[in-house]
């Protein structure tokens, strides 16, 4: 069965490369890519493994949260314990989703006092989102020394003039949204800001809740930035955010009763800001900002206090600069400062660490393009650590378009969280009586890509990645943080394809192995070893209609209790009516064949969803 399933995802691939593919088009090496290191560079020139969601993908695709969109990309796996608003893990290459990070035009959303410093991706919506980058494994050397992926969120720009967006959607479990954006500016001043409300009453989380009550969620999130040309060499720029969650689950204690309830709420705000200034002159670029975020989340029983609340504060002032040494190379240098703080009713904690690198970029012979850096952190529990990242890109013209080489290689470290500490610190033999140390990370992949000039992309790349001392629960005896004596592993092959067919189809697939083992040699928990999407998209001329389909898949994953979990494959489908100039209809259907499938054992999946919508511009 197994073996059925990887010819049958290696097959479709395959096709593409095979299919009498549409003259129209441009290499997809030309797409300009900002995370792999915090500027502006042509993929042909990155030996990192990334990929990107447009603007027009996010919108056609035109799912509610952000991580229905993740979980279509290559090597992004998502669990999610029974529906909107409730706890998701994100992992790129088959790591904790907490070794993933996520920025939303230069904010950190990352919150200091979860178990594990990681964002909130249950609260973050697609509203507003204009693009995504991602990068994968440990490669992160401009974002911190713990980032096992990186995900870059931009939401939309300003333009000249003034426009906007108004938007509407309602369907099933009397899901109901609403979203408007707007945008302006001249060669001064500009800004753009978005607000959605996102509300649903949901299904029934719990498998185990024999009152089978509604568990529904609600979400509003508020965004803008500002900017102003103060000359034509230096600018500044003001981003603001706020959202709030509120989502209802159930299977929860109050806090001095200790009585079970499964009347629960869970109400979540982030506030966040970030102030950056930024001077291009000559062969010089530098960028100066200071970002802050308030993480507070709080749980309820039947309208008392639960437990698990939590304060979080995270402030960031980096600076990032940029010298054209030549035509060939760059050199990219900068700082990244931040504090960390955590508050849960019952300690304080805070700390501080410091982070430096800089990184050579060099373009030779013509077609070889190589990066070499290096960081150095000094954190303020756990002392100084210096990690490296070299990647480099070979292109080789191949019939009519190129052939790219591409490889990497990074290492990286990561502190105990503060709530890990504190936890063991309140614990109990044998955590309470463990000093727990810095996890430490390496990894490196190789690939091929082929980019032909009428927009046929296709991928193939292997990676090999560890994680040394892995600080991990003790699910035994509930003691507190432990920490494997041994390497946790993940490697295997992600194959991409993306291919503009004829008759106005395209092809939009991708296919990850992925094969675990933590310290033990045991596969680690809710890592499916084989994910795939296969996307088939048909438009009119000029895109008047479109319809499109997904497909994905996950096999061969356990629980923590070693459990096999189920297979399954869901069906999504989506379409787009532009009715006249500016006005579109769409709708989607999720789940199209209303799979009954585990991600978490003892929560359940949406059903069978339908979705319509209409969305106005100006």
């Amino acid at each position: 069965m197994e073996e059925f399933k990887v010819k049958k995802l290696v097959t479709v691939l395959a096709l593409a490369a095979a299919s009498n593919v549409s003259a129209q088009g441009e290499s997809r090496l030309e797409e300009i890519i900002v995370v792999s290191s915090r500027v502006p560079m042509p993929l042909r020139e990155i030996g990192t493994s990334v990929s990107a969601l447009s603007a027009d993908e996010i919108r056609f695709r035109g799912y509610s949260s952000l991580y229905q969109l993740l979980r279509t990309q290559a090597g992004v796996a998502v669990t999610n314990t029974g529906g909107m608003g409730t706890p998701s893990a994100v992992r790129i290459r088959g790591e904790e989703g907490y070794r993933t990070r996520a920025y939303i035009d230069g904010i950190d959303i990352s919150d200091p006092s979860n178990l594990q410093m990681s964002p909130n991706f249950e609260h973050l919506m697609s509203a507003g989102v204009d693009r995504v980058e991602i990068l994968r494994g440990p490669q992160g050397l401009m974002y911190g020394a713990d980032a096992g992926g990186v995900i870059d969120i931009t939401t939309r720009r300003a333009t000249d003039g003034f426009s906007g967006s108004v938007e509407a959607e309602g369907g099933r479990y009397d899901s109901q949204r609403v979203s408007a954006n707007v945008a302006g500016g001249n060669d001064r001043v500009d800004f753009a800001a978005s607000a959605a409300d996102y509300e649903t009453e949901g299904f029934n989380s719990r498998a185990d809740d024999l009152s089978r009550d509604r568990d529904g969620y609600d979400n509003t999130s508020l965004h803008g930035r500002l900017g102003f040309n103060v000359t034509e060499d230096l600018r500044l720029e003001l981003v603001a955010r706020d959202v709030e969650g509120e989502g209802e689950y159930d299977n929860c204690y109050n806090a001095v009763t200790f009585a079970l309830s499964n009347d629960c709420i869970n109400e979540y705000e982030q506030q966040a800001w970030r102030v950056g200034l930024s001077y291009a002159h000559g062969s010089l670029t530098h960028q100066l900002a200071y970002s802050h975020s308030d993480t507070e989340r709080q749980f309820f029983a039947a309208g008392a206090p639960s437990f698990g609340n939590g304060e979080g504060e995270l402030d960031r002032t980096t600076y990032t600069g940029t010298w054209k040494a030549s035509e060939d190379i760059n050199l990219v240098y900068g700082v990244d400062l931040r504090t960390d703080a955590f508050d849960n009713g019952y300690a304080d904690r805070e700390r501080d660490q410091e982070g430096y690198y800089a990184e050579y970029q060099g373009n030779h012979l013509d077609n070889l393009y190589v990066t070499a850096g290096i960081r150095y952190d000094d954190n303020e529990d756990f002392g100084s650590h210096t990690t490296y990242r070299l990647s480099g890109a070979y292109l080789l013209p191949v019939g009519p378009g190129e052939m790219k080489i591409k490889a990497a290689y990074g290492t990286g470290f990561r502190a105990p969280s503060l709530y890990e500490l504190n936890y063991n610190e309140t614990g109990f033999p044998p955590a309470s009586e463990l000093d727990l140390d810095a996890e430490e990370s390496e990894g490196y992949d190789l690939g091929l890509v082929w980019a032909m000039d009428n927009g046929l992309y296709l991928e193939a790349t292997y990676f090999d990645q560890d994680i040394d001392k892995e600080i991990y629960f003790d699910l035994d005896f509930f003691s507190g943080y432990l920490q494997g004596q041994g390497r946790s592993e993940s490697k295997g092959v992600e194959l991409v394809a993306l291919a503009p067919l004829a008759l106005g189809f395209s092809l939009n697939a991708n296919y990850t192995y992925n094969d675990t083992s933590d310290f033990d040699g045991e596969q680690r928990a809710r890592r499916p070893e084989q994910l795939f999407n296969l996307g088939l998209k048909w438009a009119t001329a000029a895109e008047r209609f479109a319809i499109g389909l997904n497909v994905r898949g996950a096999y061969d994953a356990v629980d923590t209790s070693g459990e096999a979990l189920a297979d399954y494959e869901v069906v999504d489908l989506s379409a787009d009516w532009r009715v006249v100039k500016g006005l579109h209809l769409f709708g989607r259907v999720e789940n199209l064949t209303d799979e009954d499938y585990v991600e978490v054992p003892g929560f359940n999946s949406a059903g069978a969803a339908a979705y319509l919508g209409a969305r106005y511009s100006f």
